[in-house]
């Protein structure tokens, strides 16, 4: 990292995901603080812990940019099931649903779980990516509130009441896994001395 202090970008750095939903929280939470595009590309599924998960897909997303690129990968993660689903919750919430999650922790006193965010920059195609963790604990709970973001319903944080889908998203982002991880990634900016001059195309 010290190798790239006071790096100047002369583009915006895209940011790969083809979720809306992602994306509008990902715009809230970074506001103005790195300027970045979105892009959605079309990336094989790794299998695998969650940073190499999210590793190589920023290898090859900056590659395919040719460009600095932000990637991310979204774990949910059940205690019960020492880790499951994990880095496949997508898989598993459209084969079985919000009903299929409480499902699978039902013959289990414990319902607690974790949600993970590993966020991955890469400067360019031979730029080794920096991976950014953030994990916020809480526990599997009957689905509430809106279904328009993934397992939100079921995900109730620790020392809350509200499932992440109940709660207004101003709140969510301040407590977030997201939010946590896109805090490292601030962070990171701001210590490495990156500065952007990106010309109008």
């Amino acid at each position: 990292m010290a190798a790239a202090r006071g790096f100047v970008l002369s583009r915006p750095v895209t940011f790969v995901t083809g979720n809306a939903k992602k994306l509008e929280e990902v715009r809230s939470i970074l506001g103005q603080s790195i300027p970045f595009q979105s892009l959605k590309l079309d990336l094989p599924e790794m299998q695998g812990d969650p940073e190499d998960i999210s590793k190589e897909k920023a290898r090859l997303a900056a590659v395919q940019v040719n460009g600095p690129v932000l990637v991310e990968d979204t774990c949910l993660c059940f205690n019960a099931l020492k880790g499951l689903p994990g880095p496949y919750i997508k898989w598993f919430l459209q084969k079985i649903g919000h009903e299929g999650l409480n499902n699978l922790l039902m013959a289990y006193d414990d319902k607690s779980a974790y949600a993970l965010c590993v966020f991955s920059f890469a400067l360019g195609p031979d730029s080794e990516p920096v991976t950014f963790s953030g994990k916020t604990m809480g526990k599997i709970v009957p689905p509430r509130g809106p279904n328009d973001f993934g397992w939100d319903p079921v995900f109730q944080p620790d020392g809350y009441d509200q499932t992440y889908a109940e709660m207004a998203k101003e709140e969510k982002n301040k407590i977030s896994h997201r939010s946590k991880s896109l805090a490292l990634v601030k962070s990171h900016f701001a210590e490495a001395g990156y500065t952007f001059q990106i010309k109008d195309i």
